[in-house]
């Protein structure tokens, strides 16, 4: 599992994909995301503007992110 470090509150789904490298571009995030591709702490998650707060986990494939 790979850590996403954030120096704010909170850091939201897309950019999330795009800071971890998974996405190309926030319109390729956006894509991802809608065909429910990605799961935050085990759910699946359609909402490009999720706010993840350290602690959470995205994962897309067998890739796993978490929020730290």
């Amino acid at each position: 599992m790979e850590k996403i470090q954030i120096t704010t509150e909170y850091i939201k789904l897309d950019s999330a994909l795009k800071y971890s490298g998974v996405a190309e571009n926030g319109a390729h995030a956006k894509e991802m995301i809608l065909e429910g591709l990605v799961t935050v702490n085990g759910e699946k998650e359609l909402r490009r503007g999720r706010k993840l707060y350290k602690g959470d986990i995205f994962k897309i494939d067998d890739e796993e992110f978490e929020i730290g």
